[in-house]
């Protein structure tokens, strides 16, 4: 049994200008100890999909309007709400992007961590100040002890997203939700990062959905990656088959567009931009863009088609 089960599901926002479907129809497993990529442009609903998983999208005027999300056999979208709460950043976790709006500016980072184990925990207030203190140090942050007692603006951008990563791995979660999680920081501080969340990962066997854009730091850290794109899933992949071979034309034009070391010919642009999700295009929605297209394309939304090897893919180039 997976870990983390998604059925169907659709989250849809209604606003003045009709309903816009951010997460649409998604199908995703993660098993237990894996880590899964899910990339896509800017919009594409990546985070969204994460937000919905916690039950954190912004009603009105969002709302979950179909499918099932299961974790450890528990369909988290029939929980009350008290019930869901205890589940978030206990048994599953968030990393925010910015962590300057992840962190409360007027407290303490080990009050706020120690706030989280507490609550989840049930632990006295000493006892939750050491487990933070220890969360810091784990996180590889020096003289954790005196840093637990610095308010977020006396830390670097790097010193900021360890802390945020602490607070969501202090109480041992068994899935951690990471959205962009080394956006904004220099490469090397950027690597360290990657590095702290895959040791922490090996120790505590804690699956990982990392939300990018970035196909770095996909290869570097990820099993299996899905590509979104305009609420949907339009290719599965093992990570090394995907840069190997990858299925759709989509796909393709992400590839292309990464800064190549040993790259002889200019960088080539996906064409055209991404549609509204209030005004998608017939048919698939890729297909403006596509330089693949055909009749069929602009006429029908493909099926996401099972290709085998663990590998799917919505492209009516591969028959259907």
């Amino acid at each position: 049994m997976h870990l983390l089960s998604i059925r169907g599901l659709q989250t849809s926002f209604d606003t003045a200008q009709g309903t816009a479907h951010a997460v649409d129809a998604v199908d995703l497993d993660v098993a237990r100890g894996e880590t899964v990529a899910v990339v896509g442009e800017s919009g594409c609903g990546k985070t969204m999909l994460a937000l919905s998983v916690l039950r954190l999208v912004p009603s009105p005027p969002g709302r979950i309007a179909a499918g099932s999300i299961h974790f450890d056999g528990t369909d988290l979208l029939a929980l009350p709400e008290e019930r869901m709460r205890a589940i978030r950043g206990n048994d599953i976790s968030m990393i925010f992007q910015e962590p300057m709006t992840s962190l409360n500016p007027v407290f303490r980072v080990g009050e706020q961590i120690a706030e989280a184990v507490r609550l989840h925990q049930h632990l006295d207030a000493k006892a939750a100040m050491d487990a933070a203190v220890e969360a810091l140090h784990q996180v590889g942050i020096p003289e954790p002890a005196r840093r637990a007692r610095s308010y977020p603006h006396e830390m670097s951008g790097g010193m900021r997203q360890r802390v945020v990563i602490a607070m969501a791995l202090a109480c041992d979660p068994r899935l951690v939700l990471a959205d962009e999680p080394t956006t904004a920081l220099d490469v090397t501080i950027q690597a360290q990062i990657l590095d702290l969340m895959l040791d922490l990962k090996k120790r505590r066997d804690a699956a990982i959905v990392f939300i990018t854009h970035d196909l770095g730091v996909v290869a570097q850290t990820c099993s299996r990656v899905a590509v979104m794109y305009a609420g949907k899933i339009v290719e599965e992949s093992p990570v090394r088959e995907l840069y190997r071979e990858p299925l759709h034309p989509y796909t393709m034009g992400l590839m292309r567009s990464v800064p190549r070391i040993d790259a002889t010919e200019r960088l080539v642009p996906i064409s055209g931009i991404v549609p509204s999700l209030y005004d998608l295009p017939q048919g698939c929605h890729f297909s403006p863009r596509c330089p693949h297209a055909f009749d069929r394309c602009r006429a029908e939304h493909p099926p996401l088609l099972d290709m085998g090897q663990g590998r799917r893919v919505r492209c009516w180039l591969h028959g259907g």
